[in-house]
């Protein structure tokens, strides 16, 4: 067994990799992954790769901090990693490619597999995570439901935690069906290749959102010397790994160490994405790469700021000497070279200003009880840095919150920015002792504070608990409004903002711990308030309600749930469901789940009375507040009315299988039946083409051995029972032979 010091040399294995936020942590260490996939080999393993000792530690030697396999390892192997201070990431190999959800007995082979599995290795010290399934195929997706899949996702991810609770579960997932992200998963883990640099930097703020509040690995990206070249090749994982660290990823994977590779046992050699040749020689890319990633250990190591502006963070609190504690280590723990902090003091009563005062550099600022607004502009005034960053007393900014916000104004040029806030783990003694069933459930009810993004990056709206703006700019808008006292500030801020022409930007690993309030009573007593702010709000800015209440929002508004969408939900797939990036189409992300370890009788209780109340509580509040004037405000204009037809028409769903000796793909079969006059669907229908009355589907399962067709067509009820002759005369054509 290695000795204390060869742990820490091989990066803090004994402990355990955990998520942190939008990183993960090794102990009290953030931890910046850089994994190599190794494997599948053929059988039996080539000769250069047969010493896994000696293959461990060449990819330690390499800067990488853990390997990806994409079947159940042996203990050979893992023991090599363990040696070598290697973190393992595991993949459950199963048939997932396949129609599970019709054929149980496959599903039912995964779970017997997870079981015996983890009992086998689950344990191992090297072993860090499993992905239960990688890159299921968008048309086996759209086949046997995006719903029913996401849910088979999760009931793996659950059976996995339930036998090693310390493991990380997540679903490996690539943009062709980036809205089946398992509700949850411990991280989102994305196959991306894209081959040119700008599309790549451009796409990674998506997975961000597409995460929600978890972090983001890149679970495989590469690039084919055969096709490419060595050069490119070298090139394209330098910048890649520089583009991931700006983009505040949690860690990047290498395709793959060894050119050597099988697929369902079959060996493939028309492709060679590796860092070594089959003959075992490195490859040009190697030792650049090396000497990339021996410099970095942690998110953002060898990203060096342009500039360092001088942050000035103020903290508006009244009566918040429960809070302000945690709130100011926090914030004399950042990691930046320049800024203060102020306090301003709105008023307390209690033993605020005497917290504050014991903490040597943070500013005091005492004033009458004037509202949170007036407060913001006071710190402003007294602040002598270029930005100001704000954030609340029930906060606690992420050690290198102010880094990426000032990496974000660098890169990006913004005239205000912020990031997600993010709910701590609940704590048994917060409060006096309130229930921790209270805390979990208000964390995931809806009407917490959000940000509300026009596209990737760029915000309509950012809640002021994670709120920067450059000085000069907050001075040309003229501060906050002062007629909003305790909520409703930062909407009519980012609102005047926008429409004094200025831009706001979004930094996802930019990130502030927020505790929700602790209790059901207070949660309630929030919304009520900011139904109270939202009737000032429609009284300054009529133009953004809705007639009866509610705002008008251009951009999606974000939960921090990962993006998942159900049945019926709008997607984007492109013409016959072929697009590369499938996106799902949407103007709010769903709701926080509650916690696996919180999900009881009581907390779906709670949570289901919370969502009822909540809406009616704040459409009160607002309703109330605007009395004197409420039938003064104007529809908003190009606002639409939504009229509901309900047209009922009898239609049926015939299904039927094909099957080839040899691979025959899907566009394959797209292209012939096209010849028979069948027309292409596209976006968000959920069938392939239309001749007519009659809509069709296609997908199909690839085995070793062939392929599977599997054909659904939807038909008036009165062609019920047969299929179109034509259609059935093209695809035997084609080889197909009809399954009964």
């Amino acid at each position: 067994m290695p000795t204390g010091e060869e742990w820490n040399e091989g990066l803090l294995l004994q402990s355990r990799l955990r998520v942190d936020g939008k990183f993960f942590r090794a102990g009290a260490e953030r931890v910046f992954l850089k994994m190599v996939t190794y494997g599948p080999f053929p059988k039996p393993t080539p000769a250069v790769l047969a010493d896994h000792d000696e293959q461990m530690a060449r990819i330690a030697d390499a800067g990488f901090n853990a390997i990806r396999v994409y079947e159940e390892p042996e203990s050979i192997l893992l023991d090599a990693a363990q040696k070598a201070g290697l973190w393992v990431f595991v993949g459950l190999n199963w048939e997932y490619h396949c129609d599970f959800v019709t054929h149980t007995a496959i599903y039912s082979a995964a779970q017997v597999r997870m079981k015996e599995g983890l009992n086998s290795w689950g344990t191992h010290p090297a072993l860090a995570g499993v992905f239960v399934a990688n890159e299921i195929p968008s048309d086996m997706v759209r086949w046997m439901g995006v719903t029913r899949v996401k849910q088979a996702l999760e009931e793996l991810i659950n059976l996995g935690r339930s036998i090693c609770p310390d493991l990380l579960f997540a679903y490996a997932n690539y943009p062709t069906t980036e809205y089946e992200e398992p509700d949850n998963a411990d991280f989102t883990a994305m196959n991306v290749y894209l081959e040119n640099r700008d599309d790549f930097a451009r796409y990674l703020p998506r997975l961000h959102n597409v995460a929600g509040d978890r972090p983001v690995l890149l679970s495989e990206f590469g690039m084919d010397t055969c096709r490419q070249g060595e050069q490119a090749q070298s090139d394209a994982l330098l910048w890649y790994v520089d583009e991931s660290l700006r983009a505040g990823m949690a860690g990047v994977t290498i395709y793959s160490w060894s050119d050597h590779w099988s697929r369902g046992g079959l060996v493939i050699d028309e492709w060679s994405f590796g860092l070594f040749d089959r003959l075992g020689q490195a490859k040009l890319s190697l030792r650049p790469l090396r000497e990339k990633l021996k410099g970095i250990d942690s998110p953002g190591d060898g990203l060096e700021l342009c500039e360092s502006p001088a942050f000035s963070v103020v903290v508006c609190t009244h009566n918040g000497g429960a809070r302000i504690e945690a709130c100011l280590r926090a914030l004399q723990n950042l990691d930046y070279p320049d800024f203060e902090i102020l306090v301003v003091d709105d008023g307390s009563f209690d033993d605020t200003a005497e917290i504050v005062r014991g903490f040597n550099g943070v500013r005091l600022i005492q004033s009458e009880h004037d509202g949170l607004s007036a407060a913001r502009n006071r710190g402003s005034r007294e602040a002598q840095g270029e930005i100001i960053a704000y954030t609340d007393d029930d906060c606690q900014p992420d050690r290198q919150w102010l880094w990426w916000l000032a990496h974000a104004f660098n890169r990006r040029g913004w005239d205000a920015c912020g990031g997600p806030n993010l709910p701590p783990r609940p704590q048994p003694t917060h409060d006096g002792g309130a229930s921790v069933i209270d805390e979990v459930v208000v964390a995931s009810a809806q009407g917490a504070p959000s940000h509300v993004l026009f596209d990737d990056d760029e915000a309509e709206h950012l809640p002021g608990c994670n709120l920067a703006i450059r000085k000069k700019v907050l001075e040309a808008i003229g501060g906050f409004s002062e007629r909003y006292l305790i909520a409703g500030d930062d909407v009519d801020f980012c609102w005047r903002l926008q429409q004094a022409g200025f831009r706001m930007g979004f930094s996802a690993a930019a990130f502030v711990w927020h505790r929700r309030r602790a209790t059901l009573w207070r949660y309630f007593t929030q919304q009520y308030q900011y139904g109270k702010a939202e009737a000032l709000l429609m009284q300054d800015h009529p133009e953004r309600f809705r007639r009866g209440g509610g705002a008008i929002w251009k951009g999606c508004v974000y939960s921090g749930q990962a993006m998942s969408a159900s049945d019926g939900s709008c997607i984007y797939h492109g013409a016959m469901g072929t697009a590369p990036y499938q996106q799902l189409v949407t103007t709010m992300q769903p709701q926080r789940s509650i916690p696996e370890e919180f999900f009881c009788t009581e907390s779906r209780a709670k949570l289901a009375f919370a969502n009822a109340v909540q809406p009616r509580i704040r459409a009160w509040a607002r309703w109330w507040h605007s009395l004197s004037w409420r039938d003064k405000v104007e529809r908003a204009p190009g606002e639409r009315e939504f009229v509901l037809v309900d047209v009922t028409r009898q239609y049926d769903d015939y299904e039927a299988k094909w099957w080839s000796d040899c691979s025959i793909t899907r566009e394959q079969v797209l292209d012939a039946i096209m010849a028979d006059d069948w027309q292409p669907l596209e976006n968000d229908s959920d069938w392939d083409c239309q001749r007519g009355e009659l809509r069709a589907i296609i997908a199909v399962e690839a085995f070793a051995s062939g392929s599977q067709v599997l054909t659904r067509i939807e038909m008036d009820t009165r062609s019920r029972g047969s299929l179109p002759t034509d259609f059935t005369n093209r695809l035997e054509s084609m080889g197909l032979v009809r399954v009964e």
